[in-house]
C-alpha cells in the first residue's frame, strides 16, 4: 500500500504484518517517503516520486472523465499483477461508481463482483473504536480509565495505559503480529482459535516500545487490549456487540465478526503467490502461505482470520463498509461529545506534528490534494482494503484488492504504483474532481523503493 510516515518498529526492519494503518502518502500532498531508520509496512516511494505529489488538473472535469479514469487505473493495477480489483466511489450527488476489475486467471476460478464480502483487516479497529465510544456514551466506560481496571493484572504498566491511549496508538505495547508465535497463523496453517486475551498476552509478554502517552506507534495489540475490556465490561462476544450495536442498526447485511473461516456469503477469494512465485522482496518466514493452488497462487480463502481479533477479523462488502462510513461521519452512530472525541487526533508523523496526518480514536485524517480525509485501511493475508469519507460522510470512497504479500513487503514496485494511483483517484472522485496528473517520467519510478 502507499507509504505511511513509518509505525515506530520495536526493531530494525520489524512490520507490521498485515493488520495496519491506512497509507499516510494518500493524507499528505507534502509527505516523501521513509523515516530514518524504520521499515516501512509498505513500499515506499521515493522521494519526488509519490502519486500525490502531483499537479491536479483544473476541476471541472466530467463524471464520464472521472468514470473513465477509475475504469483506466484499475485495470493498470490488474496488469501490474493484481488478482482483481473493486472500487465504489460516491460523491454524494448521484449513484455510486462501482467497478470490478479481474484478472484473467482469477476470473476462471471466481467471478467477482461488486458486492462480494471481503475480509476488512484493520477497519475492524474503527468499528471497535465506535464500540467502545457508544460504552462511554453509555456511561459504562470512560476514556481516561486505566486498562488495569478492566483487565487487572493482564497489561504490565496498565495503571498508567488508559483506554485513550489504547485506541489511538500511544499506549507503547509491542505489536503482538510481530511475535513467531502467531506467524503459522498468518500464514493459514495453525488451526488456534485466539481470543482477545490470548493475543495481548503475547504483545505484553515484550517490552514496552516507549513510555504511555509520549508518541504514537501503531500496534494491534492496542485492538487486542480494546477487545478484551470491551468484552469483559459487557459480558459480551465481539461478534455479537458488531450485530447488535452496529451492522443490525444500519442494516449491513454482508457485515460480521468472524468467529471461524467461513463466509455467509458470497466472497472475494483472496490470492497470495506461491512459495515458488513469492519475491525475493518477501521475507524467507512469509514465502509459503496454506491455501488451494491455482496456477502460480495459492487462495487463502478458506484460511482462518481469526489471529486478527479486536484488530482485524470483521468481514464487509464495499456497499456495507461505505454506509458504515457514511453513518459514523454523519454523527449516526455517536452521540455529538464521543464523535469529538473520535475526531481528537495525535500526530503520526513526529517531523510534522502540526500540520502532518492525525490519528483520532479508530480512524485517521489528513489533507490530499482534492480535500481533507478521514481514513481506515486494512491488510489480511490475501486481502488488501482502504476506505476513505470525507468528515461529513457524504461522500466516500473504497478499495479492495484481493491479495496483500506484494503490497505488505513492496516486492511488485509495479502494483504498488498502480495501487497508489487508483487510490488517489479515487479520494479526488469522490469530491467530484480529476486523477492527479502524473508528471513526466512519474508513474512507476521509484514505488518499490523499500526505506
Amino acid at each position: 500500500m502507499p507509504a505511511f510516515p513509518q509505525h515506530t518498529s520495536p526493531r530494525p526492519g520489524a512490520r507490521s504484518h498485515r493488520v495496519r494503518a491506512v497509507p499516510v502518502a494518500l493524507l499528505s500532498v507534502a509527505l516523501l517517503a521513509g523515516t530514518a531508520g524504520e521499515a516501512p509496512t509498505a513500499a515506499a516511494p521515493a522521494a519526488g516520486h509519490s502519486p500525490l505529489t502531483r499537479h491536479a488538473p483544473a476541476a471541472g472535469a466530467t463524471d464520464r472523465q472521472r468514470h473513465d479514469d477509475l475504469e483506466r487505473l484499475a485495470r493498470e493495477l490488474v496488469d501490474a499483477g493484481a488478482p482483481g480489483v473493486i472500487v465504489r466511489v460516491a460523491d454524494g450527488r448521484g449513484r455510486p461508481v462501482e467497478i470490478v476489475r479481474q484478472a484473467p486467471w482469477a476470473a476462471r476460478e471466481q467471478r467477482l463482483a461488486a458486492d462480494d464480502e471481503f475480509r476488512m483487516g484493520s477497519n475492524t479497529k474503527t468499528m471497535m473504536a465506535v464500540l467502545a465510544l457508544q460504552l462511554v456514551a453509555e456511561g459504562e466506560l470512560s476514556l481516561a480509565d486505566p486498562v488495569e481496571k478492566w483487565l487487572p493484572g493482564a497489561v504490565p504498566g496498565g495503571e498508567a495505559i488508559t483506554l485513550r491511549m489504547l485506541l489511538n496508538h500511544t499506549s507503547g505495547l509491542f505489536d503482538y503480529t510481530q511475535d513467531p508465535a502467531v506467524l503459522p497463523s498468518i500464514l493459514g496453517k495453525g488451526d488456534r482459535r485466539w481470543t482477545s486475551r490470548e493475543l495481548l498476552a503475547v504483545g505484553v509478554r515484550h517490552e514496552p516500545l516507549f513510555p504511555p502517552g509520549t508518541t504514537w506507534s501503531y500496534s494491534n495489540t492496542d485492538y487486542a487490549a480494546v477487545g478484551a475490556v470491551l468484552e469483559s465490561v459487557t459480558g459480551t462476544s465481539l461478534a455479537a456487540l458488531v450485530r447488535d450495536r452496529i451492522a443490525r442498526p444500519l442494516g449491513l447485511e454482508h457485515t460480521y465478526y468472524a468467529t471461524g473461516p467461513r463466509w455467509r456469503g458470497r466472497y472475494a477469494h483472496g490470492y497470495e503467490p506461491d512459495a515458488a512465485h513469492m519475491p525475493d522482496a518477501v521475507p524467507e518466514r512469509f514465502r509459503d502461505v496454506a491455501g488451494t493452488h491455482r496456477g502460480t497462487h495459492v487462495d487463502v480463502s478458506a484460511n482462518d482470520p481469526g489471529w486478527g481479533g479486536a484488530a482485524g477479523a470483521v468481514v464487509s462488502t464495499a456497499r456495507d463498509w461505505a454506509r458504515f462510513s457514511s453513518a459514523l461521519l454523519s454523527g449516526a452512530l455517536l452521540p455529538a461529545a464521543q464523535m469529538a472525541e473520535l475526531r481528537r487526533t495525535v500526530p503520526m508523523d513526529p517531523g510534522r506534528p502540526q500540520d502532518g496526518p492525525g490519528a483520532g480514536l479508530g480512524i485517521e485524517t489528513g489533507d490530499t490534494p482534492c480535500g481533507t480525509v478521514w481514513a481506515h485501511d486494512g491488510g489480511m493475508t490475501g486481502y488488501s482494503s482502504t476506505s476513505y469519507s470525507d468528515g461529513a460522510g457524504r461522500r466516500s470512497a473504497v478499495v479492495l484488492v484481493p491479495t496483500e504479500f506484494l503490497f505488505e513487503f513492496g516486492a511488485a514496485p509495479e502494483l504498488v504504483a498502480a495501487n497508489e494511483a487508483l487510490q488517489a483517484a479515487a479520494v479526488c472522485a469522490m469530491f467530484g474532481k480529476p486523477a492527479p496528473e502524473a508528471r513526466p517520467g512519474e508513474a512507476r519510478a521509484g514505488a518499490g523503493q523499500d526505506g
